[in-house]
């Protein structure tokens, strides 16, 4: 019998993010490190909490998967061991604190950004991008959310398409090296260089430096849409979570210059969420063309099939799919400079 439960999960879905974005506030998992257990009482004398809003909140991080009963008391999931703890390499706790702290407020009036195609999150009229703010706590955010997404989402990737077939990679808007900090790891003759704006490269470089890296992963700051050409002498240019800010026109122009760029038999990866052919799902590449109505002027979530089209224009032969499960991408389009 068709009810209206399906209906009623999608209203409340918005129960679930806050519940675990309050977890994460309250360094839940992360307390709970190591296989740790705790019961109620304990934890609410830890968390500062009364005896009921700490019984309803390990109530409802268990439904959701990220606490298990261990006797009387609760311990993190193995999700939330590997991903929720402060530390670990995968640490996923900075998406949800930026999502929280910038996009969840936003997406209260999607419905005026649906009206004006504006975007809500930062001002046009006065602000060059998204990516400009004078609150250097939530540029912060920002940056750490993206290295949590984008440091699994590579990780995917590199099991998925062999980056060891190439020498040196170019990631554009590498942004704080997630990518090539996870592909060096795990292809030992990879060089890369992260191709960013003057004020996030210096982030970049930390971050390779702190893995150990920055013998093979260098920097070069620029601007991909205002610069006349991207930097040549890279057999393999990498588009992460880029071109889903931009419009079609803006990104045909960034793939005609990284043909430009690209020697013969060099690639190029666009990595993203991807839409089927006839764009009606999967959701998580959907909905996120909705956080670009929120987020960006002029970006949206592309099908696999766009992505060839544009790539065969440019003039690259050989393109495809490669499909892969990660939180920033389900796949890649691969195409080849003839």
């Amino acid at each position: 019998m068709l009810t209206p439960t399906p209906l009623m999960r999608l209203v409340s879905g918005f129960w679930s993010f806050k519940t675990f974005a309050a977890a994460v506030e309250l360094d839940l998992f992360t307390k709970l490190a190591g296989g740790k257990s705790i019961t109620v009482g304990k934890a609410a004398a830890d968390l500062g909490l009364a005896e009921r809003p700490a019984d309803l909140l390990f109530a409802a991080c268990a439904s959701l998967g990220l606490l298990e009963r261990d006797g009387d008391g609760y311990r993190n999931s193995a999700l939330a061991e590997e991903f929720l703890v402060a530390g670990k390499p995968y640490y996923f706790g900075g998406q949800v604190r930026y999502c929280d702290r910038r996009t969840y407020l936003a997406w209260h009036r999607v419905g005026d950004a649906l009206r004006t195609d504006r975007p809500l999150t930062w001002d046009p009229d006065t602000q060059e991008s998204m990516f400009e703010t004078e609150d250097p706590q939530l540029l912060a955010l920002f940056w750490e959310a993206m290295y949590s997404t984008s440091i699994f989402t590579a990780r995917a990737l590199g099991e998925a398409y062999d980056f060891g077939a190439h020498a040196r990679l170019l990631d554009v808007g590498g942004g704080s090296g997630a990518y090539p900090i996870e592909l060096c790891r795990r292809f030992p003759s990879l060089r890369a260089t992260v191709f960013d704006l003057p004020h996030v490269a210096p982030i970049a470089a930390e971050k390779a430096e702190a893995a150990g890296l920055s013998d093979r992963i260098d920097t070069v700051a620029g601007n991909f849409l205002h610069d006349e050409a991207l930097p040549s002498g890279y057999d393999v240019m990498l588009f992460s979570m880029i071109l889903h800010d931009w419009d079609e026109p803006t990104n045909r122009d960034l793939l005609a210059k990284s043909y430009a760029a690209l020697p013969s038999g060099g690639a190029v990866v666009v990595s993203e969420l991807l839409l089927n052919a006839d764009r009606t799902g999967p959701a998580s590449a959907a909905l996120m063309g909705m956080n670009m109505l929120v987020e960006t002027v002029g970006g949206r979530n592309y099908s696999e099939t766009e992505y060839i089209d544009w790539l065969t224009d440019a003039g690259f032969v050989d393109a495809h799919v490669v499909l892969f499960d990660a939180p920033g991408a389900n796949g890649v389009v691969v195409a080849r400079k003839p």
